[in-house]
């Protein structure tokens, strides 16, 4: 006859999940993978079917109808939450009964909810290569979503770059048409203000490119500065640049932002030892006037109004009207022709 402990020293390897049960029904010896679904309640001591309900079959209410199916497959669950529902089969001992239960189907519900491992397994139970697959689905799902992830970042980063400006860090002119057609289409009022650099031919030819770079960045700097946060600045040409005022029409309010740039972009720049000297000019036009919202004819406008205040001396703003429109033939102006130049092209 084989030792009781023994035994259960053979039981814990071979089913980690038995149960030993005397004649009146207590537990007498509990597999250490079965104890750990109630970690705090020791089940040795406790009656077996107060700690476990039998759902199939239910008539079962003692150690002796519980060997009346000896051998038939048993349907379990736990009392208490979480109620996790096992399978088993009894047989009948001389000192009353052994059951080796397992999960079944609910074997990813039952290592969910109490971290099992296949340690928790005994070696040649299926359960270990089900943990395996999962365990490899699990690592596989991870690396993809940490390439989506990567994927994702890059693809914003590569839409970022597609709508910015590299040397100022404005937005650039695509980005700036993407937003006007936007604006245009909807219904809240708004303003495009075109605003272009004077005398920056000057510092490209007589100091150089990197000169010019420098008083770019130094513009874009100040127009970021002077304008709201929701307001899109944007450097859509060599040294022109445009601002939406995207729910602003106000006049008044725009004459101050124009003004405070204007006022600014006139200060000297230096550059290593010299110091470059810019202007500005810019022109503006507001949304819902006779004309309607066409983007492209918006820009043509404050195109209209920009090379207005270039006639006119630079160094102003200039808000389009209808009588610009019949005055939009080129004209010279000292040494450079003003007049509705291609877009980004110096005065």
């Amino acid at each position: 006859m084989i030792a009781r402990d023994q035994l259960a020293i053979w039981l814990t390897t071979l089913c980690p999940m038995h149960v030993m049960l005397d004649k009146t029904g207590h537990i007498t010896g509990a597999g250490p993978t079965l104890q750990k679904l109630r970690p705090d309640t020791p089940m040795v001591g406790q009656r077996f079917l107060e700690l476990f309900e039998l759902t199939r079959p239910r008539a079962v209410t003692n150690v002796t109808g519980l060997l009346a199916h000896a051998g038939a497959k048993l349907h379990l669950e736990l009392r208490d939450e979480p109620r996790t529902a096992l399978k088993g089969v009894a047989i009948a001992t001389d000192q009353g009964a052994i059951l080796n239960l397992s999960f079944g189907i609910s074997v990813l519900d039952a290592v969910r909810d109490y971290a099992l491992t296949s340690a928790d397994f005994a070696a040649t139970d299926l359960t270990i290569e089900l943990l395996y697959l999962v365990e490899a689905k699990s690592a596989a799902m991870d690396a993809s979503r940490k390439l989506n992830q990567r994927l994702q970042g890059a693809k914003i980063a590569a839409e970022e770059q597609a709508f910015t400006d590299t040397l100022t860090g404005l937005k650039n002119r695509r980005a700036m048409e993407h937003v006007l057609s936007r604006m245009a289409a909807g219904p809240e009022a708004f303003a495009l203000m075109n605003l272009d650099l004077d005398f920056f031919k000057a510092v490209n030819d007589t100091m150089g490119h990197a000169a010019g770079d420098h008083v770019l960045q130094v513009a874009a700097r100040i127009m970021v500065e002077e304008t709201r946060d929701q307001d899109m600045v944007a450097r859509v040409g060599g040294d022109e640049f445009v601002i939406l005022f995207e729910g602003l029409r106000d006049k008044r309010r725009l004459d101050g932002i124009a003004g405070r740039i204007i006022t600014r972009l006139q200060e000297p720049v230096p550059f290593e030892d010299q110091v470059c000297t810019i202007s500005a000019s810019i022109g503006s036009v507001l949304s819902g006037q006779s004309f309607g919202r066409d983007p492209a004819d918006l820009l043509h406008k404050a195109d209209l109004a920009l090379y207005a205040s270039k006639r006119t001396g630079r160094g102003r703003h200039t808000y389009f009207d209808e009588a610009l429109a019949a005055a939009s033939e080129p004209t010279q102006f000292g040494d450079a022709e003003i007049g509705p130049l291609p877009r980004g092209s110096a005065a």
